[in-house]
This record gives C-alpha cells, structure tokens and sequence, in this order.
C-alpha cells in the first residue's frame, strides 16, 4: 500500500483515510464498498482470515455507519420469524451467537434482556404457536406465558398470551462498528472516507474502480482490484448495476421512531404480532443501554433518502393507537421524535418476503465481485455471519 498517502484520524471511527497520490492506478486484493456493518465486518473478517492481502473499504460518507447501520432498534434478534430454509433465518441464529460472544470478549455493550411477542387475541396466539414450534426445530429457545403469568412480570403489558425469546437483547451498534473498523485496521486493512465509487469497469479479470478522492481539487482515481464486495446498504443496487445495468431494484422503506418522556417500569423488549408478509415487525417497544424507552418502526416507503421524523398530532396518534394495544397506560403527548432510519427493501410495498441476496456474479460473467443487496432487518444482528457466509464464496 506504499503508493497511498495516510494519515491518522481522530473522528468518530477513529479510522486512517487515505487519498491518491500522483500515481494513477493503485492495486489491492479486497476492495470493499460501504462502511456499515456489514461492510466492516467483511473487511474484518477479510484482514483476519487473508491477512497476506490487501483489503480497503471505501465509504462515501465522512464516518462509518451513517445510514441503516445506525438508525435502527439496535436489537440483537434471535431468529424467529422468517422462513426455515431462508439465509435471514439460518444467518440470524449463527449471527446471534457470534455477536453474544464478541461482545462480551471485547467488552462492546450489550443487554440479553429477552423479548416479549405479544398474542392479542386467540389466532395471534395460533400464529404465535407455529413461531413457536418453527424456533424449537431450529433449536430456538422459546416458550410461552399465560396472561396471569405475565402481568405478573410486566403488569402494565396487556395481552391474551405472550411468545418469550429469552436470547434476544441490544447491543450498541456504534461501539460494534468501531470495534470491527478498528480491528481492520490493526490487521492491515485501509478505510478510506468521504470516496464515493464513480465507475466500475473489467480489466483482464480485474476490476478498475474509479472513486473519488475526500480532499478538494485532487483527482479521481483508479483502484485495480482482484474482488469487489458490493455492501453499500442503501446504494447496493446502484452499485452492482455500473456492472450490470438494470439488475437490482431496491425500495426504500423509512421508519420512525419516537422516545417516550416518562418514567417507565418496562424491563423487556415488547414487540406485536408480526404484520402481514412480514413487512415490518409493528410498531414495538424496545430499550436503549441506559433503560430508557423508544418505539419505532413504523413503515413508510418512501421515494428519497430523507430522515425527518414529523411532529404531528397524525403521525403521534398513529403510533398511539399502535402502542395502546399492548401498553395501555401510554400518554401519547409525551412521545417525542427521535430519529428515522431506511431499509433497503427488495420488496416493492404488498410484495411477499424476499430474502438477502448474497451472490458471487461469476454467473453473469463477473467472478470475483460480491453482490450483498436486501441486507435490512436482521441485518444487525447477522453481520458476522454474512462476513462468514461472503468469506466461504471465494474460490481463490
């Protein structure tokens, strides 16, 4: 990497950038594009299991994990509702694990509070029940309590029933993402900041990537790589598509979340029956590290990339009426907005579920560059697993 200039940063991500140098081709092994977790995770695994290459990871923003990495509920899922056969499913359990345990050796924050899915009536309670025997075949635990049972633990929940996964839990995203930039780095990975990817051609089995440089009035430059991991989250599609024009298709699907301005005495993750085609997992209730409450996300899709959270009485009687189903003693005038984040949806609004899309393009001619698209929910808690799972793909 001699033919790059570095210098150290002290920001968020405590990260190196780089910019170009006169000369105008450099040559790497790994070129992976998007820092947010997924990303970071695959340059981390990519530093630690093929530490005689050279990896660099290019972000357009100017700090790692600006977008859907962290703007979401921060919860480490168990794996529960998608289907058997799915890569979400089998991605989210080994992913569960994976994350329990590097947390706690790394001493990155996190919470095995448990979630509480709430039957509201006898055929949510059935649904709730084919949950249940799906997890227990994947070896899930799960189990089931009464309403006495439950009011007793969380007396202000209101239910017919509630489904107990006791390993869900929280983690904090941003100290995950800096632990997984960081150790790239230490294992000889490049982060390059504020580089946006411009072009992406072939070039004798490789691939030239023209990005961008963060400094003012310096040129572009070409980056020759062997591969290219396509993670760019909310860009994946138009990524992937400089190769393939017309490929990927993705949809942007916004939700908001809102804090709540009082005391609480809520001590685990309360989520409602899932909604229909699993477009969303409803409107729950989820606690930050300190114990302070926030409900979100709704599910809006959206045509741009845009991040504000209205303050109207329509939108804070939507989620009331969401919340009171389950929480009875809510006062709706004390939500207060707190943030949105965007899915990157294969999904069209209506569409059943889709999985991740997790391909090598060698297919459509293009061995050795890495499409990871559709990566939303539970793309958190599965990052380490995906490292894992593109990690396996290389066939040299």
């Amino acid at each position: 990497m001699s033919r790059w200039s570095l210098w150290s940063s002290r920001a968020i991500t405590h990260s190196r950038r780089f910019y170009s140098a006169k000369a105008p081709d450099i040559e790497v092994d790994n070129l992976v594009v998007g820092g947010g977790v997924i990303g970071l995770a695959i340059a981390e695994k990519l530093t630690r299991a093929r530490s005689a290459e050279t990896t660099v990871l290019v972000e357009k923003n100017g700090a790692i994990g600006e977008e859907t990495s962290s703007r979401n509920s921060e919860v480490i899922h168990a794996g529960l509702y998608y289907p058997i056969d799915s890569l979400k499913t089998r991605l989210c359990i080994q992913g569960n694990r994976m994350l329990y345990d590097i947390a706690a050796r790394k001493s990155i924050p996190h919470k095995r509070i448990g979630k509480w899915i709430v039957a509201q009536t006898p055929e949510q309670h059935e649904y709730l029940t084919k949950m249940h025997q799906k997890a227990n075949s994947l070896g899930v635990e799960t189990h089931f309590l009464d309403k006495q049972q439950a009011n007793k633990l969380e007396p202000e929940i209101q239910c017919h029933s509630v489904l107990v996964s006791p390993s869900t839990g929280i983690v904090d995203s941003h100290a995950l993402m800096e632990y997984l930039a960081e150790t790239a780095q230490q294992q000889g990975g490049d982060l390059a900041l504020s580089t946006r990817v411009r072009k992406i051609e072939t070039s004798e089995g490789q691939y030239r990537v023209t990005i961008t440089s963060p400094l003012e009035n310096e040129p572009d430059t070409v980056v020759l790589a062997k591969r290219v991991f396509n993670s760019a989250g909310l860009h994946a599609d138009k990524i992937s598509n400089m190769l393939m024009p017309d490929r990927y298709k993705l949809y942007y699907a916004k939700g908001h979340y809102f804090s709540y301005n009082a005391p609480n005495n809520i001590q685990h993750l309360i989520y409602p029956c899932p909604e229909k085609n699993l477009a969303g997992l409803g409107t729950h209730l989820t606690l930050d590290m300190a114990g302070q409450i926030k409900f979100g996300p709704d599910v809006e899709y959206v045509d741009r990339l845009e991040y504000n959270v209205p303050d109207n009485q329509d939108k804070i009687k939507s989620f009331g009426d969401a919340i009171h189903r389950y929480w009875p003693p809510l006062d709706p005038q004390k939500l207060q907005p707190s943030y949105a984040g965007i899915r990157p949806k294969l999904a069209r609004p209506g569409e059943s579920f889709r999985d991740f899309e997790i391909r090598e393009e060698r297919d459509s001619g293009y061995a050795n560059f890495y499409t990871l698209i559709g990566i939303e929910s539970p793309g958190l808690t599965c990052c380490l697993a995906i490292a894992d799972h593109v990690h396996e793909l290389i066939r040299d």
